[in-house]
């Protein structure tokens, strides 16, 4: 229940990818704050059912922590059909390099896009691993759905920096805030 401090906004305006870098254009992802709360707001697709990703950096160049992570999601069906909670065995990481999914298929329809957050703990940490979880609210074809995805990184180096982006083409619109909470 700290304060929350802004310390970054990025807009997408056809962005191959939104990147929070520590210490690149006023990014903070250090030993400031305990904990760091990125919220994504109406993040929409330029490609039609594409998966919205998020990954992390350890210190090297590359977008690629090994993190292990679980997922499960509730699914809301507009004719009331098909509604379900359900365990998301294929989101699952372990020991992975690979992104981290945290909405699917999401078209790029007007009424399409997603929203939602993620917090990430103590990433400056060279003592422990790091912790996240995330939860993201969509609107895809006809459905709404609601993610949920939690995990942490298996390494003592620091996260230095976070990507979102889709798994193909560009982020059409919407923006990402960071935050840092004392």
């Amino acid at each position: 229940t700290g304060s929350m401090v802004l310390i970054k906004t990025l807009t997408a305006s056809s962005s191959a990818n939104l990147s929070f870098v520590h210490g690149s254009a006023s990014v903070v992802l250090d030993s400031t704050y305990p904990i760091y709360l990125f919220k994504y707001i109406n993040v929409h697709p330029a490609s039609d059912e594409v998966d919205f990703s998020v990954n992390f950096r350890d210190g090297g160049s590359d977008y690629d922590a090994t993190k292990t992570s679980s997922a499960f999601a509730a699914n809301l069906d507009e004719s009331g059909g098909n509604d379900s909670l359900f365990y998301w065995g294929s989101r699952d990481l372990a020991q992975s390099t690979g992104a981290q999914k945290i909405a699917s298929a999401i078209g790029n329809g007007g009424d399409e896009c997603a929203s939602g957050e993620l917090f990430l703990f103590n990433p400056s940490s060279t003592t422990f691993v790091k912790h996240f979880m995330c939860r993201t609210q969509q609107m895809q074809v006809d459905d709404s759905m609601e993610n949920y995805s939690s995990g942490y990184f298996n390494t003592t180096s620091a996260i230095n920096a976070v990507q979102f982006k889709f798994a193909s083409g560009n982020i059409d619109a919407g923006d990402i805030c960071l935050y840092g909470i004392n």
